[in-house]
């Protein structure tokens, strides 16, 4: 924007952007929050809770479609359906090599 003041001109700056940071954002710091409890770990907990973290960053685009007020309920869905995604794999894994080793396993 250029303002003229008598014989002087300026040059005004205005910036327009976002007024609510994106969900990518919000996710970060929420787990930069969580970098006391991780650094309370030991090296092999740190790892997996790295592993934990990274669910959050996986999902983000998706977390981010969720209307919550709560930042954590996201992050905690975010990770809970990455565990629940592996665990799931895991159980066509074994069913799998079960059938073809002939035994059966109960899934109740």
């Amino acid at each position: 924007m250029l303002i003229k003041s008598g014989n002087v001109s300026r040059v005004r700056c205005v910036v327009l952007g976002r007024t609510i940071p994106s969900w990518r954002m919000v996710m970060k710091d929420e787990v930069k929050k969580l970098n006391a409890f991780r650094k309370t770990l030991r090296e092999d907990d740190k790892r997996i809770f790295d592993d934990l973290l990274l669910q959050c960053e996986l999902y983000a685009p998706d977390a981010g479609s969720m209307a919550s007020v709560v930042k954590e309920v996201p992050l905690i869905m975010s990770m809970l359906f990455g565990q629940h995604k592996r665990l799931m794999k895991l159980e066509k894994h074994i069913m799998e090599d079960s059938a073809g080793a002939g035994t059966q396993i109960r899934t109740d």
